[in-house]
């Protein structure tokens, strides 16, 4: 089994996750910010941030199945977004590869010509920065988390806007159960004005909404600044954060959390 991470030390690396050996490093000209491998693992998509004058790029790398035969020749470069790409992910059969970042637009991309297919309304779109995407466990539709204080929940072929979910703070990370129908979100502000914050436990929780109806159901308090990461174990059983405050939580639900009516 294989790690891929990205790292503002200018690489991505791919990593043995049962040794934890380093298995090849990727070196670029800027930080790399996203990375996502490809269902079947012979792909990975990386991202990295403008620098000096490099402007921000989309990277498809060939993943190969013996690790002395990899090669950090890129298949394919996408460029085109203005500001950093915070996210970039696989759509369906690996057709495809969903962006967003800085300039508040999701994108899809064709992965194999690298062509332009959709860009987000901006109408009906994100109005700051997108944080934060993620995919639905079966593949069919993504969440995205925003500065402008929502989440929004679209159809991963057409780019059609499903829902929105409003918060009061700026959103960095979002999830999606893969059991039930709840959306999480977990944010606060950004680095720089951590400082200012009331830092006692519970200003910064992970907020849960009903997927369809799209109304808050509850929250899960304990870090003591921004919630950055969010996943779902896969099992739909427990949840992990990871704050500003330095640690990352795991948090197993009681029994009680999968009888929630509304």
């Amino acid at each position: 089994m294989r790690l891929i991470t990205g790292s503002a030390d200018q690489t991505a690396k791919l990593w043995d996750v049962q040794t934890g050996t380093q298995l090849y490093s990727f070196n670029f000209d800027s930080p790399a910010r996203a990375v996502d491998f490809s269902v079947g693992d012979k792909l990975a998509v990386i991202t990295t941030d403008p620098f000096m004058e490099s402007p921000s790029a989309i990277h498809v790398k060939r993943i190969a199945r013996d690790p002395s035969d990899q090669t950090g020749e890129s298949v394919l470069i996408l460029k085109g977004p203005q500001g950093r790409i915070n996210r970039a992910v696989w759509g369906p059969l690996n057709e495809t590869i969903i962006s967003a970042g800085e300039d508040a637009v999701i994108r899809i991309w064709d992965s194999e010509t690298g062509k332009l297919l959709k860009e987000s309304d901006r109408e009906i779109g994100h109005k700051k920065t997108i944080t934060s995407l993620t995919k639905s466990s079966d593949g069919s539709h993504f969440l995205t988390g925003s500065l402008d204080r929502s989440a929004k929940l679209w159809d991963i072929r057409t780019l059609t806007l499903i829902k929105t979910y409003v918060t009061e703070r700026p959103v960095n990370a979002v999830t999606m159960s893969p059991l039930l129908d709840h959306v999480v979100l977990g944010g606060g502000q950004d680095a720089s004005a951590v400082t200012t914050t009331d830092h006692r436990a519970g200003k910064f929780e992970a907020k849960f909404y009903d997927k369809i109806l799209q109304e808050e159901i509850g929250g899960v308090k304990g870090h003591f600044g921004p919630i950055n990461a969010l996943a779902f174990n896969p099992d739909g059983k427990s949840f992990s954060s990871g704050g500003e405050d330095g640690y990352v939580r795991l948090h197993h639900f009681d029994p009680d959390y999968f009888n929630i009516k509304i």
